[in-house]
C-alpha cells in the first residue's frame, strides 16, 4: 500500500465517469489542487512504472523494484474498485498509491515484471506494503479490526529490515488533544495519556485517555487521529513509548508505516545481498504464487450493491466495513419486509469537521444521509464508543424507509431508525412523552438534547407498534 499515511481523499469527481477500463488500463484519479480529481486512463504498465517512482526507496536495486512492481500490480488489480463510489479505479494519493513521473529504472522494472501479479485462488491476492515494518511485520487485524488474517499476511522476525528507522517525536498536550477531538473524541482536557495494552508484536495496541470521552484508543487510530491533524512526519508507526513531558509527551519509537506485508526497506536490502525478486516476495508473502494475470473478456462491471468509500489508513478495515454493511442491510430487508436496495454508498469520513461540512450535521449525530448516500464519523470515534455498527444499521433504516416514510413527520423517521436499529424493540417508557419537533431532532443545542429527542421519537414510534400497527402506518 503506502508508505505513509497523508491526507485522505475524500474530494468531488470533476469529470463523468464512463465504462470501465480493460484489464491492461486503470482509470486513475489525479488529485486536482482546488479540490476534486481529473480521471486519466493510464495502461497498467505505466501506471505501475509511474508508481515505483512514487514508492520505490531512492536507488532501490533492479530485484527491489521488480519485487515492489509486482506488489504494486498485485495491490492495483485487487483494489480497482476502490473509488468506485468516485467514478474511478485509483487515486494517485497516499489512498491508494503515489504516483511520479517514471525513470528509466522504473520502466525497465516495468517492462520486466509485466503482467506478473502475486495470484490467491486465481486471483489477484490482497496484499500490502509498508516503508519499514521496524523489525517484525504486523498482521492486518491488529492494525484494522476486523480485517482477515491470510497466512500470507504473517508477523514475524524481520532481520532484512534491521529496525530503523529509529524515530522521536515531541507533541504538546494541546495538539494532541486537537487531533482527538477533531477524530470524534470529546473532553476539554487531556489529562493523562498511557500505553495499557501491546499487541503480540510490541506495538501499542491500546492507549487510555483519561479526561476524554471515549476514554481509550487504538495505537493505530491515534496514530492516524495526529497525522491527519498535526503531520504524518510525528508518529511514524506503533512501536513506540510514552513518557510525559513538561507540556506534552514524547514518543520514541522504530520503523515507518503500518508494518504489513512486503517491507520495503527490508526488500532493498534483500537483494542488496543477492536475493531475487521472487526470493523476496516468497519471503514477504509466503504461498502466494507469482503468475502471468489471466485476460478476461473486456465487460462492465455488475453495480455493486455495496459501495464504501474509506479515508486513506482505514482501508484496511474495507472487507470488515463491507461486512457489516451487507448483514445489517440483509437483516433490515426480513425486518422490514422490503426488497434490499440495488446499491448503497457509505462515505467514512476522516474527521469530525468533514462529516459536518458535508452533511450540515453535527459531531454527535454520528451519521446522516445526504442524497441518498450514507455519510459517518470517523471509525475510530465510533468503535470506541462501541456505536458504529448500530449506527451503520441506524442509517440503513433511513434508506429503506424513505419511500414510504419519506414525507411523514421527522419524528416518525427518526423514530423508525432508532427502533429498528436496536436489537430488541422493548415496550415504550412510561410516562408519555411528547413526540420532538423537527426543530429538536434537525438542530440539536447538544448531545444530550438529541439523545432526548431520539428517546422521545422512538417511544412515539414504538407505542404506535406496539398498539398493532405496521410501521409503514405510524404517523
Amino acid at each position: 500500500m503506502k508508505r505513509a499515511a497523508a491526507l485522505a481523499c475524500v474530494a468531488v469527481l470533476v469529470m463523468p465517469a464512463t465504462a470501465a477500463a480493460p484489464d491492461d488500463q486503470l482509470r486513475v484519479g489525479f488529485a486536482r489542487p482546488g479540490g476534486g480529481y481529473t480521471v486519466t486512463v493510464l495502461p497498467l504498465e505505466t501506471y505501475v512504472a509511474r508508481v515505483l517512482a512514487g514508492e520505490a526507496a531512492h536507488d532501490s536495486p533492479p530485484a527491489a523494484l521488480d519485487a515492489l512492481a509486482i506488489t504494486v500490480r498485485s495491490y492495483a488489480l485487487a483494489n480497482r474498485s476502490r473509488h468506485r463510489a468516485d467514478g474511478f479505479d485509483l487515486c494517485d494519493q497516499t489512498h491508494c498509491q503515489v504516483l511520479r513521473a517514471a525513470t528509466a529504472a522504473t520502466d525497465r522494472a516495468a517492462e520486466r515484471t509485466a503482467g506478473r501479479v502475486l495470484m490467491r485462488d486465481g486471483a489477484p491476492a490482497s496484499i500490502y506494503y509498508t516503508a519499514s515494518c521496524g523489525g517484525r511485520t504486523e498482521i492486518p487485524s491488529a492494525v484494522w479490526p476486523g480485517a482477515a488474517d491470510p497466512p500470507y499476511l504473517p508477523s514475524k522476525k524481520d532481520d532484512a529490515c534491521g529496525g530503523g528507522p529509529v524515530w522521536t517525536a515531541d507533541l504538546g498536550a494541546a495538539d494532541l488533544l486537537r487531533a482527538l477531538r477533531a477524530a470524534g473524541f470529546r473532553g476539554n482536557r487531556l489529562r493523562q495519556m498511557r500505553v495499557v495494552a501491546r499487541d503480540r508484536s510490541g506495538r501499542v495496541a491500546q492507549i487510555d485517555l483519561e479526561g476524554l470521552i471515549p476514554d481509550r484508543i487504538s495505537g493505530q487510530d491515534l496514530r492516524v487521529a495526529a497525522g491527519r491533524t498535526l503531520g504524518w512526519q510525528h508518529i511514524k508507526s506503533t512501536a513506540f513509548d510514552l513518557q510525559r513531558t513538561t507540556d506534552g509527551y514524547r514518543f520514541t519509537g522504530h520503523g515507518s508505516g503500518h508494518g504489513v506485508g512486503l517491507c520495503v526497506i527490508g526488500s532493498v536490502r534483500l537483494a542488496a545481498d543477492g536475493k531475487s525478486a521472487a526470493d523476496i516476495l516468497h519471503r514477504y508473502f509466503p504461498g502466494l504464487e507469482i503468475a502471468p494475470l489471466a485476460r478476461q473478456p473486456t465487460t462492465a462491471p455488475a453495480a455493486a450493491p455495496v459501495v464504501v468509500s474509506l479515508p486513506d489508513e482505514d482501508e484496511g478495515e474495507r472487507s470488515f466495513v463491507d461486512d457489516v454493511m451487507s448483514r445489517e442491510r440483509d437483516d433490515l430487508a426480513r425486518t422490514l419486509s422490503v426488497a434490499a436496495p440495488p446499491r448503497v454508498t457509505l462515505r467514512v469520513h476522516p474527521t469530525t469537521t468533514s462529516f459536518e461540512q458535508s452533511t450540515g450535521r453535527p459531531w454527535f449525530t454520528s451519521g446522516a444521509v445526504v442524497n441518498g448516500e450514507l455519510h459517518l464519523l470517523p471509525l475510530a470515534s465510533l468503535r470506541e464508543r462501541g456505536v458504529l455498527e448500530r449506527t451503520i444499521r441506524h442509517e440503513l433504516v433511513h434508506v429503506m424507509t424513505d419511500q414510504v416514510l419519506g414525507r411523514r413527520p421527522l419524528w416518525v423517521r427518526e423514530g423508525a431508525a432508532v427502533y429498528f436499529a436496536e436489537l430488541t424493540q422493548e415496550p415504550p417508557p412510561t410516562p408519555r412523552a411528547a413526540c420532538p419537533s423537527d426543530a429538536e431532532l434537525l438542530h440539536p443545542v447538544s448531545i444530550g438534547a438529541l439523545s432526548n429527542a431520539y428517546a422521545r421519537a422512538r417511544a412515539c414510534f414504538a407505542r404506535q407498534i406496539a398498539a398493532g400497527k405496521s410501521w409503514r402506518d405510524v404517523k
